[in-house]
């Protein structure tokens, strides 16, 4: 018999949530599109769950042009009105209007530093914060590192990135790993970063 496969218990037992947690959550993330991409998702599911935002992903990217910064930071009123009325996203304005505005300040920091990856990772010192978590009570909701890029991040106009927020965000897109240490993903990620390997969306 096959025996199953230890996972951070916090993706449960939905497929989707599982597939999530395998092959994307923690793997460090260096691609521009899919930083922007998830800092928007992150930003979209305060006050929500993860899985509620994950099940609408699909259509975030067809509603937000694949989460092209330039299209997206061009978004106009009668757009926003668009979005407001498409029943595949969370229909929320300060949340879709903050996305417009993030778009405007991610192409500020793209400018500055060449790369919106340049700029995120300098939070980290440039690599991976490896953590050795043993059960889920352990982790905490925001770090000192979380709490500069929220402050950061603020000063630079963007919304929806409270500390608790860019935690997450720097969860899932691997500048910090927080699988437990009995997940099968916290060595595989930890291999992933030493070969360097890069998330592509």
């Amino acid at each position: 018999m096959k025996q199953a496969k230890n996972r951070c218990t916090w993706c449960g037992t939905d497929p989707l949530y599982i597939v999530y947690h395998d092959r994307e959550w923690g793997v460090p993330v260096h691609d521009d599109r899919k930083l922007f991409e998830m800092l928007i998702l992150e930003g979209a599911q305060a006050g929500l769950s993860w899985i509620t935002i994950l099940r609408k992903r699909e259509n975030y990217r067809k509603a937000f042009d694949h989460f092209d910064a330039k299209k997206v930071a061009g978004y106009d009123g009668k757009k926003v009105r668009a979005l407001l009325h498409n029943e595949g996203i969370i229909r929320n304005r300060l949340k879709i209007t903050a996305a417009i505005g993030n778009a405007k300040a991610f192409l500020a920091v793209q400018k500055e530093f060449g790369t919106f990856d340049a700029y995120l990772w300098q939070f980290v010192g440039g690599k991976q914060k490896i953590n050795r978590w043993r059960t889920l009570k352990e982790i905490t909701p925001t770090t000192p590192e979380s709490d500069a890029m929220n402050k950061d991040l603020k000063k630079r106009g963007f919304k929806f990135v409270g500390s608790t927020i860019c935690y997450a965000f720097m969860q899932a897109c691997g500048l910090v790993n927080d699988h437990l240490v009995s997940c099968f993903r916290y060595h595989a990620t930890e291999a992933q970063r030493s070969r360097g390997k890069k998330y592509k969306s």
